[in-house]
Formats: C-alpha cells, sequence, structure tokens
C-alpha cells in the first residue's frame, strides 16, 4: 500500500492543485495557521483515516493530525474523526483531495457493514469483487476489509479465476482445468484455482475432474444451490455469484455456501457525507 500511495498522490494534487490553487493563494497569507476537524454528517463506518494522515504528510510533513476516531468505527452525525492542525493554505489545499478519499472509503465500508450483518449467524463470508474504480481498487478493498468483508482476488494476477468465457474459449471444462494446472506448474507459480459452473451439468464435471481450490456457483437459485452445496459436500470452497440482492443474501447463506461475491460493495457505493471545517 505504501508505494502504491507513493504513486497515487502525487498524481492527485497534480490533477487537483495544477500550477497552484490560485483562490486560496490570494487570499490566505503564506504564514498563516490554524485548524480544521473533520465533522462526520451521516450514520455509518469510517475508513481512510490512514490515507489522509499519508496525505497530509505527503503536501506539507508539519501539518499535525490529532486522531479522535480509528478506522473501522461506527460513526454518527456530529461525530469528529481528528483535528489538523498547521498552515491554513495546506489546510485548504488538502481538503477537497482527503474528503474525496474519506467519504469514497467510509460509503465502501458502510455497505460492507450493512452486509456483514446480514449473515450474522451463518458461516458465510462476503467478498468483494474486481468492480472497482480504476486507480482506487486497493483503497475500495480495504474499505471493503474495515468494513468486515473478505478481499477475493486482488487483480487477474494473484489467482485463477476460470470464468464461463474463458471455458469456452478453452474448449471445455476439462481443457481450461488441465491448462491451468500445467500453466501453474511450467510457470512455478502457487496460485489458488476457482472455476464457474453454470449449471449442474457443469457442477458434475468438474466434481468428476477435481483439481480446483474452489467453485463459484453463478446465477443458481437458492434452491439449486442448496443441492449444489450438499453435492460438493465439503470437497472444495463454495462461493455464490449473479444476481444475488441484499434480501436474498441471507437464504443464499443458508444455503450453506462458504462465500457470496457482491459487485455492489463498491461498483455503485454512495460516499458518506462528511465535512472539514476551521475550528
Amino acid at each position: 500500500m505504501t508505494d502504491y500511495l507513493d504513486q497515487l498522490i502525487p498524481l492527485w494534487f497534480a490533477e487537483d492543485i495544477g500550477d497552484g490553487d490560485h483562490t486560496t493563494l490570494s487570499c490566505i497569507p503564506a504564514s498563516a495557521t490554524g485548524k480544521s476537524q473533520l465533522i462526520v454528517k451521516e450514520k455509518g463506518v469510517l475508513a481512510g483515516v490512514e490515507v489522509a494522515r499519508r496525505i497530509f504528510n505527503a503536501f506539507d510533513p508539519e501539518l499535525k493530525m490529532e486522531l479522535f476516531i480509528e478506522d473501522g468505527t461506527e460513526v454518527k452525525p456530529g461525530d469528529v474523526a481528528f483535528v489538523v492542525e498547521g498552515k491554513i493554505q495546506s489546510l485548504l489545499q488538502t481538503e477537497r483531495l482527503m474528503l474525496n478519499i474519506m467519504q469514497r472509503m467510509s460509503g465502501v465500508a458502510t455497505r460492507t457493514r450493512e452486509y456483514v450483518r446480514q449473515l450474522e449467524g451463518t458461516k458465510t463470508r462476503v467478498l468483494d469483487t474486481r468492480k472497482t474504480t480504476p486507480g482506487l481498487r486497493l483503497l475500495e478493498k480495504e474499505a471493503v476489509r474495515i468494513g468486515g468483508g473478505v478481499n477475493h482476488r486482488i487483480g487477474l494476477y494473484d489467482m485463477i479465476l476460470l470464468k464461463d468465457n474463458h471455458v469456452d474459449f478453452a474448449g471445455g471444462i476439462d481443457k481450461a482445468i488441465q491448462r491451468a494446472k500445467e500453466y501453474c506448474k511450467n510457470k512455478g507459480k502457487d496460485l489458488k484455482i476457482e472455476i464457474e459452473v453454470r449449471n449442474f451439468d457443469e457442477l458434475n464435471q468438474v466434481l468428476a475432474i477435481g483439481e480446483v481450490d474452489r467453485i463459484m456457483l453463478d446465477n443458481f437459485s437458492i434452491d439449486a444451490t442448496r443441492k449444489a452445496v450438499e453435492l460438493i459436500a465439503g470437497r472444495v470452497e463454495t462461493e455464490s455469484s449473479g444476481g444475488i440482492t441484499f434480501t436474498t443474501l441471507r437464504d443464499y447463506a443458508e444455503c450453506g455456501v462458504d462465500y457470496i461475491s457482491v459487485g455492489a460493495l463498491t461498483h455503485s457505493v454512495k460516499s458518506l457525507d462528511m465535512s472539514f471545517k476551521a475550528v
């Protein structure tokens, strides 16, 4: 995460400040100092505090943050998460960037916590997906983790996930699995292999072949999911995906699946409302 932020933060500043924040530079003396506080305006889960700290420090190492509320804490309107003290020019120029990141991450963490709560009492864990904002994936997946969810693969490089197109282009389930295993052996890679199945015919093929770590049940009904989990009988991990809503989430979990992947954790989240105001 450190290297990732070291690369991104300068790009964020370049995008927002360009050749200078002329509004601030024109009306605030360079020597003026003050304090600003992050005020929560909506109920949710706080996330992004450590990224905010990195933003302030990268722009002006003399800014001092006093933290009152940690990442992962449930917050309510009026809560003050932290106070930052230092040059007013620095406070004003970092304000919007910091808010954009914290509001987005807190929105993801809040949504995730809602899904986690819905699964309480079952063994099922909620997974994120690759349906993330380009350039912000690691932050959004960190927010999922802060909210209590589990990260699926980070990208295309840390797991093999044989989806329907891979199977169809490879010429069938057997060829797709065989080639994935051979690839890992030849490349010396220790990658988990997951395969998506669309029906019971494909599921039975996978069970006959074996050689995978997880089976994704794609767009299975609740009844079909229950039957599929019974067939798999603990031989490999199970994941449900596709067409699952917040309303049906628990019904799928009660079928006994290990994971449910939910694109909505990141792809259509409302940011949590907060502001950064002068003290």
